[in-house]
């Protein structure tokens, strides 16, 4: 245990430069991804980077379908789960590695208020809004403009009423993939009216690699004393529980699946891990550590760093044996994980917690990096 704690410490050392790492070169390419059911056209972008690591996405959703970096023996694998045609995107896509938006986890009832007004969104979780809506960023058609190196600029103007949220929201997201195999996601967002507004990028991942059984085995750090406790529905109930004895506690390097089966109340709420993380933090604006996640077989590590204040983790607990992904293998409950760095679900209506609010004359902004590195063996 003791290998991976010191990569978590080493980790939090670096986090302070993370922010300013640019791609020195790389390339980026574009290709046909097919048509939607609407008549249109998907591109295929492709960022490489010197090494020949490379990241792609598509302009449905800004999906990245895949995430391509080397193991212990130098190796490249796919390490996110998704699919080979955009077909399979639009018919049953739980989310696999899109841009979520407006607003990324769940908001109670689809209700909250601003100033006294309500306002009621589209429904999609039962009675609740979950990662945007019916239509959300994740099945949007976005702009593409590649930048210098292996760097992709993507933009979206979601319109006033959208869903339901109130505001025309301009969205700028800059996909960044390095010579040091770091994903580096800005997100950027500007409105005309008093809105809200949570960002996130939705990959699935399997450090041994894409359709490569579960993730049980993989060895998780959090940067987090608490999680948001939830109810049934997997909505907040605006407490903060305490992380020490139990099956949430990743402050020290543990297997996945050493708790995953427990019994307390949060893991049957969630079906499995599905909360979010309280994230440690001693400079709001500065990046630093989430998470560190390993993988022994393949020797990967994967470290993200962030500017917000919460981590989803989820163990893919809805994932039902129906779907087949890029490599034509079962996806099964439990086959990859998300870290989703974002602001806290429900936050409107928790006014304890850290707030959502967009006001127009302002500009969300943050950013997240994914960085992957392996260990020597």
């Amino acid at each position: 245990m003791r290998k991976f704690l010191s990569i978590f410490a080493i980790a939090a050392a670096a986090s302070v430069c993370l922010g300013s790492a640019q791609a020195r070169a790389g390339t980026v390419e574009n290709e046909a991804f097919g048509v939607t059911k609407s008549g249109a056209k998907v591109e295929l972008y492709t960022l490489t980077n010197d090494s020949g690591a490379s990241v792609k996405f598509i302009t449905y959703g800004g999906i990245i379908t895949e995430i391509n970096v080397p193991d212990r023996a130098g190796r490249l694998g796919n390490v996110v789960l998704g699919f080979k045609t955009i077909g399979e995107y639009e018919a049953k896509n739980p989310y696999f590695g899109a841009i979520i938006g407006r607003y990324a986890n769940r908001i109670a009832a689809g209700k909250f208020s601003i100033d006294g007004k309500d306002f009621q969104l589209n429904p999609n979780n039962g009675a609740n809004s979950l990662h945007g809506g019916v239509m959300g960023f994740d099945k949007t058609m976005w702009t593409v403009k590649p930048l210098d190196g292996a760097s992709a600029e993507l933009t979206y103007l979601s319109p006033d009423g959208e869903e339901g949220y109130p505001g025309n929201m301009s969205v700028r997201v800059v996909y960044t993939w390095t010579d040091d195999n770091e994903l580096k996601v800005t997100y950027e967002a500007t409105t005309d009216k008093p809105t809200v507004v949570n960002l996130t990028s939705h990959s699935y991942f399997n450090l041994a690699g894409e359709g490569q059984g579960n993730i049980e085995g993989h060895i998780l750090t959090i940067n987090a004393d608490g999680i948001t406790a939830i109810d049934g529905g997997g909505i907040p109930t605006g407490k903060i529980m305490p992380v020490a004895d139990t099956p949430f506690d990743f402050r020290t390097a543990m297997p996945i699946g050493s708790r995953i089966r427990s019994n307390h109340p949060q893991m049957v709420n969630g079906r499995g891990y599905d909360h979010n993380y309280v994230i440690k933090r001693s400079d709001a604006l500065e990046l630093s550590v989430s998470a560190v996640l390993n993988e022994e077989i393949s020797g990967r590590t994967l470290t993200i760093s962030s500017d917000q204040p919460g981590l989803q983790f989820y163990t893919g607990n809805f994932l039902d044996g129906t779907t087949y992904g890029t490599s034509g293998h079962e996806y099964r409950q439990g086959d990859a994980l998300c870290l989703e760095t974002q602001h806290f679900p429900d936050s409107p209506n928790h006014p304890d917690f850290p707030s959502t609010r967009l006001n127009p004359g302002e500009t969300f902004k943050s950013t997240t990096v994914h960085r992957f590195s392996t260990d020597a063996g």
